[in-house]
């Protein structure tokens, strides 16, 4: 296989890149430089927000598939994927679980309703949106060989978001930990590998249309994943579990504060509950919570235990002092 992945130095686009190279693919990354990316790859510079940033594309080059992660400007992967046209044989796009209208539909899966967005939108809209739009631009030009890979929660190594690694890091220090109840609620995520792996399988299988790609309900639970974070970094922290109301009423934010955790509700079951069943008939395998922290933790210690932090994504994690103020009470 020939593939062009456009990014490829960070996160799920380094995963995919990674798992390309290991099959023995050919690959090229195209980026903007700003961060090396694996040793084996062909590397190809340019700016897709610059007028000529899609100069180095301009060739008679062909792949058989083009991997994009972009989540900015829709018409960024509008102008990408007519400039392919011809050139590539199918164009996967990672999207992502938030172009369904909110609250989802129980069980309705690939289904359900998705927000409106267009192929020319610019910078001016939110994630959805944004991320909606892009998944047109593809089908526009690609029709049935565009792949849309709708992520949910995506946790593992080389994670610049901060949520995984906010929750090691934490624990980590040791002491009373403000752990999130209920503590056997089941969570729903996708180990940024599993994506990889089942993403390069969807190229070979031919596969298109939409996906939803997160594990299975229950896949483990918020219990599982703090117990794992506990007895992998060695630490003598001892989780506190609180309600949903006593945390909620400290003023605490779900998700962005304490990362991952979702109290019940029409977030939690969006987030949380999803019907999967599409991917898991294509193949999809999960690794379990023990790995995925294992891995991560390896990975943080090995760059100085800090993780990258995308400039456009805000910092997570909870303040220090409001833990503290939570645990007195």
């Amino acid at each position: 296989m020939r593939i062009l992945m456009l990014g490829g130095t960070e996160f799920a686009g380094r995963a995919i890149t990674e798992d390309a190279l290991a099959r023995g693919w050919d690959v090229t990354v195209f980026h903007r430089g700003r961060h090396a990316p694996p040793q084996g790859v062909a590397s190809l510079h340019g700016d897709r927000t610059t007028e000529d940033g899609l100069h180095a594309l301009a060739t008679d080059e062909e792949w058989d598939a083009v991997v994009d992660t972009w989540s900015a400007a829709p018409s960024v992967v509008r102008d990408t994927a007519r400039l392919l046209e011809g050139r590539v044989g199918r164009y996967v796009y990672i999207s992502s679980r938030s172009v369904y209208v909110f609250p989802e539909p129980d069980a309705l899966g690939e289904d359900a309703p998705v927000v409106d967005g267009s192929p020319d939108d610019g910078d001016d809209v939110d994630y959805a949106a944004a991320k909606r739009g892009a998944e047109l631009a593809v089908l526009d030009v690609f029709g049935d060989r565009a792949l849309l890979v709708r992520a949910g929660l995506i946790l593992g190594p080389y994670e610049n978001i901060g949520r995984l690694p906010w929750w090691l890091n934490r624990i980590a220090k040791g002491g009373k930990v403000l752990a999130p109840g209920p503590r056997d609620a089941g969570l729903q995520y996708i180990d940024v590998r599993d994506l990889a792996a089942w993403t390069l399988d969807a190229v070979e299988q031919e596969l298109g249309g939409p996906f939803d790609l997160v594990s299975p309900p229950d896949h483990t639970t918020m219990r599982e994943l703090l117990e794992a974070c506990v007895q992998t970094t060695a630490s003598d922290a001892e989780l506190v579990w609180t309600p949903p109301e006593k945390i909620l009423e400290a003023g605490i934010e779900p998700w962005m504060d304490l990362p991952i955790w979702l109290p019940p509700g029409e977030d939690y079951d969006t987030l949380h509950r999803g019907n999967v069943a599409k991917a898991l008939s294509t193949g999809l395998r999960c690794r379990t919570v023990q790995e995925t922290v294992t891995d991560t933790w390896e990975w943080l210690q090995s760059i100085g235990g800090r993780a990258p932090q995308r400039p456009d994504r805000p910092v997570v994690g909870l303040d220090p002092e409001t833990e503290a103020k939570v645990l007195r009470r």
